[in-house]
C-alpha cells in the first residue's frame, strides 16, 4: 500500500511539473494585440486556483501599489499573499497630477500605479509606463470591448483596464426634495443648500464640470472658455464646504453636504447601509452628461519588481476575484467575465452601468497637449482666489 501511494505521489510530480506554466521573461513585452471577448462571449467558470502565482520562483516578496484610496478589496491583497507568498504594501493619492508628480520626482519605487485615462497618455508620452506582458496578464481576454484599445492606450500595450465610472452628483434626497438631473443643482449662485455642497478636488473634473454647466465641451481649450469657467468656479465657492476627492461620500453620509460633485463609486457606497452609507442618497448623471473614466493598472519605468506586478495584475482579473473587488469598490468593472459573479442588483443600476442613451452623452478627459499649462494657471489662481 505504502509503495502504490509512493508511486501515485512521484506520477502526480510528473503530471504538474509537465503542466507548469514556462518561466516568463520580464523583457521584452509581449508585443501581439491582446485579444478580448465580448461580455456575451465572455466565460465566467471559476478559475483554477494551482496557477494564479505564475512562476513562483521568479517572484519578489513585496510588490508596492500606487493607487487612489479605497480602491482594493483589502482581503484580495491578503489572498494575494497567502497563495503567492507575495505581500502587497499600498500607498493612496489623491489625484492624476498628484501621481504624476510623485513620479517625476523619482520619490519612491513603485510597481503598479493607477492613472486614469487622460495621465496614462501624457505618461505613454513621456516614457513613463513600462510595455506589459500579455503571456504573463492572460485575463486581458476577460475585458469588455469598451475598456480596450481606448484612445489613451489605442494598441492596449500598457495598461489594464481595472474599474470605470462617471462624475456626476449625489444628492441627499433627505433635505433635497427638487431633484434635478441638471449641473444646475450644483452651481446656482442662489441654492437654498448653499454652505452644504462639495466639489472633487481635482482639476480637470472640476473644470470639466464648471465647463459642461457652461455649455462647453470638457476638453474646452479656449482661453476665454476656461476664464469663464473659473470666474463660475469662483462664484460657487461662497457655498462649497469642501474640495474633497477622498472623504467627500463621509460628508453627504453624516449630513455636512447634501449635494455632492462625486465618483459613482463613493456615490453608490454613501447610498448603502450595507456599506456605511444610508438610505436616501441618490446618485444623478446630469441629462448634459458629465465625465465619463477609466482608472487602469499600469506598470512604471524602472518598478523593481515588474514580472511579480504583472502576476498580481493578471490575479486580480480572475472572473470571481474581479467581481469581489467591484462589489467592494462599488464601480463598474471591466472584466465582462466577472459580471456572472457579480450580485443582479449591482448590474442593473444604471449609475454604474449606463444604458446606450446615457453612455452616448458621456464625455472622456482627454490630454489637451500644450494647454494643460492654461488649465494649471487656471486652476492655481481659482484656488488662491478662494484660499485654499
Amino acid at each position: 500500500m505504502k509503495r502504490n501511494l509512493i508511486y501515485m505521489i512521484v506520477l502526480l510530480a510528473l503530471v504538474l511539473a509537465a503542466c507548469a506554466p514556462a518561466a516568463t521573461q520580464q523583457t521584452p513585452a509581449s508585443t501581439e494585440a491582446p485579444s478580448v471577448t465580448s461580455g456575451d462571449e465572455a466565460t465566467a467558470a471559476p478559475s483554477d486556483s494551482s496557477n494564479r502565482c505564475g512562476d513562483k520562483s521568479k517572484l519578489a516578496k513585496e510588490i508596492y501599489l500606487y493607487t487612489w484610496v479605497e480602491y482594493i478589496d483589502p482581503e484580495i491583497k491578503d489572498m494575494f499573499e497567502a497563495e503567492c507568498g507575495v505581500k502587497v504594501v499600498e500607498t493612496n493619492f489623491d489625484s492624476n497630477e498628484t501621481l504624476l508628480a510623485t513620479l517625476q520626482a523619482g520619490g519612491a519605487n513603485y510597481d503598479i500605479i493607477v492613472p486614469s485615462d487622460y495621465m496614462v497618455q501624457i505618461m505613454i508620452d513621456e516614457g513613463m509606463l513600462m510595455p506589459l506582458d500579455y503571456s504573463v496578464i492572460s485575463n486581458i481576454k476577460n475585458m469588455e470591448k469598451l475598456n480596450v484599445n481606448q484612445y489613451f492606450d489605442p494598441e492596449q500595450k500598457y495598461t489594464v483596464p481595472w474599474f470605470w465610472g462617471t462624475s456626476g452628483f449625489a444628492v441627499d434626497t433627505n433635505v433635497v426634495t427638487d431633484v434635478q438631473d441638471s449641473w444646475s443643482m450644483m452651481f446656482d449662485p442662489n441654492s437654498p443648500y448653499c454652505g452644504k455642497i462639495s466639489m472633487l478636488d481635482d482639476e480637470r473634473e472640476t473644470i470639466g464640470a464648471a465647463l459642461m454647466y457652461l455649455g462647453y465641451p470638457i476638453n474646452d481649450v479656449d482661453p476665454a472658455h476656461l476664464e469663464e469657467a473659473k470666474n463660475l468656479l469662483i462664484e460657487q465657492s461662497k457655498c462649497v464646504k469642501a474640495y474633497d476627492s477622498q472623504t467627500n461620500d463621509d460628508l453627504i453620509i453624516s449630513g455636512e453636504t447634501v449635494l455632492a460633485h462625486i465618483w459613482t463609486g463613493d456615490a453608490i457606497l454613501a447610498s448603502s447601509p450595507d456599506t456605511g452609507g444610508r438610505d436616501g442618497i441618490v446618485y444623478v448623471i446630469p441629462k448634459a452628461g458629465c465625465t465619463i473614466w477609466q482608472d487602469n493598472m499600469a506598470v512604471p519605468v524602472g518598478a523593481p519588481n515588474a514580472y511579480t506586478a504583472m502576476v498580481f495584475m493578471n490575479y486580480t482579473q480572475y472572473p470571481e476575484i474581479a467581481a469581489q473587488n467591484a462589489e467592494w469598490v462599488g464601480y463598474a468593472t471591466p472584466n465582462a467575465a466577472a459580471k456572472e459573479f457579480i450580485d443582479p442588483d449591482m448590474l442593473a443600476n444604471q449609475g454604474i452601468y449606463p444604458p446606450p442613451e446615457v453612455e452616448a452623452k458621456l464625455q472622456w478627459i482627454e490630454d489637451v497637449g500644450p494647454a494643460l499649462e492654461l488649465y494649471d494657471r487656471i486652476w492655481t489662481e481659482f484656488k488662491a482666489s478662494v484660499g485654499s
